[in-house]
């Protein structure tokens, strides 16, 4: 089995997860403003949940950031172990190739 990675696809995604993270703390924020018309139109467990609901968006919002800090964290330690591995593994080769005998395996 061959896995094979471009040298920027980690960098990328963690760009892209890090701006997600701030969207999306944004977002649950505007869907609370959005909802804010439908205040006092529910009943009952409704009208509990949509408190509750309200009440939580900033901590959702931080929560929801919370967890993708903490894919990011993974993300860049996936990120320098890749990287270290292809160093390693560079290494590696030189030093086995310094190694060799070439000149032993000439066919005369």
């Amino acid at each position: 089995m061959k896995f094979d990675m471009g040298a920027q696809t980690l960098s990328t995604l963690i760009k892209g997860s890090r701006g997600s993270s701030s969207d999306l703390g944004a977002l649950v924020r505007r869907l609370v403003q959005a909802a804010q018309p439908l205040e006092g139109k529910f009943n009952g467990a409704g009208r509990v949940a949509f408190d509750q609901f309200k009440a939580r968006a900033d901590g959702i919002a931080g929560e929801l950031n919370s967890s993708l800090a903490a894919i990011l964290g993974g993300q860049s330690g996936m990120e320098s172990a890749f990287g270290s591995g292809d160093q390693e593994q560079g290494e590696n080769a030189r030093r086995q190739m310094s190694a060799a005998n070439f000149d032993g395996a000439r066919f005369r």
